[in-house]
């Protein structure tokens, strides 16, 4: 069917599609960058939770720590207790200065363990510093999250139907276009940025990259006789004219 019209039948027909399309890609630009935003915030929350749950096993393994070296100097207390109880009655010398020696030990294990629970502290207080903050910040982040959330699904409820209107609009319209200019209309909008690839002849220069259009060439796009593309950006031309004549048509089907 698309094989039998006439070229300015087929240019109609991308110059509809693109109008639909264009359509489209506002109701995208209205979502804006919130689906990108929600998907980087969701990643940076999966990073923050790992990075806490690091934390606080090492707060956890420190405080371990610290609880076992206290359990150690509670002990060599409890032996300096008893082998100065034993001290005192010793029977001789021999006994007497392996007594003194196990309570030397004793008194350098508690030094020890105390200057190591000292450090271990030290570093504790920076993991817990530390885990606050990034309990602040994954809870900012989760928070603001909802909120892109919810902005997001306001926005697609509100768009929804006249989204899914438009796409109906735009799966009609492409059946009336043949596959090889379908194909390079494709092509071309997935090329730039804002997804124009059919355009209008404005004030002598091409719509999308506003070079000038020759006078000979322009007198050729008015006449619709044959696809012609802008030779520095490789858009498909219309004349301006062709916004009107849809209109007409338009109105006589009505």
């Amino acid at each position: 069917m698309a094989a039998e019209l006439t070229v300015e039948e087929r240019l109609k027909g991308l110059y509809e599609l693109q109008q639909i399309d264009s359509k489209i890609d506002e109701l995208e630009i209205l979502k804006g960058e919130l689906p990108m935003e929600v998907r980087d915030l969701e990643d940076e929350i999966g990073g923050l939770e790992t990075r806490f749950r690091r934390i606080n096993e090492n707060v956890e393994d420190l405080e371990g720590e610290i609880s076992r070296y206290q359990s150690n100097i509670s002990e060599a207390n409890a032996l300096i207790e008893r082998y100065t109880k034993q001290s005192e009655n010793v029977k001789n010398n021999r006994e007497y200065e392996a007594l003194t020696k196990e309570l030397e030990m004793q008194q350098l294990d508690i030094q020890l363990f105390e200057k190591k629970i000292k450090e271990a502290n030290v570093v504790l207080e920076t993991k817990k510093v530390t885990l606050g903050d990034t309990k602040e910040r994954l809870d900012a982040k989760k928070a603001n999250l909802e909120a892109k959330k919810v902005e997001l699904e306001a926005i697609q409820v509100k768009t929804a139907k006249e989204e899914e209107k438009l796409r109906r609009k735009s799966d009609r319209a492409t059946k009336k276009i043949e596959d090889r200019l379908l194909k390079a209309y494709r092509k071309i909008r997935t090329s730039y940025r804002n997804g124009l690839a059919v355009v209008n002849v404005e004030r002598s220069s091409c719509g999308g990259c506003f070079n000038k259009v020759p006078p000979q060439l322009q007198l050729e796009i008015s006449m619709r006789k044959k696809v012609i593309v802008c030779e520095h950006c490789g858009r498909v031309l219309v004349d301006d004219n062709i916004m009107v004549a849809k209109k007409e048509e338009e109105e006589v089907a009505a």
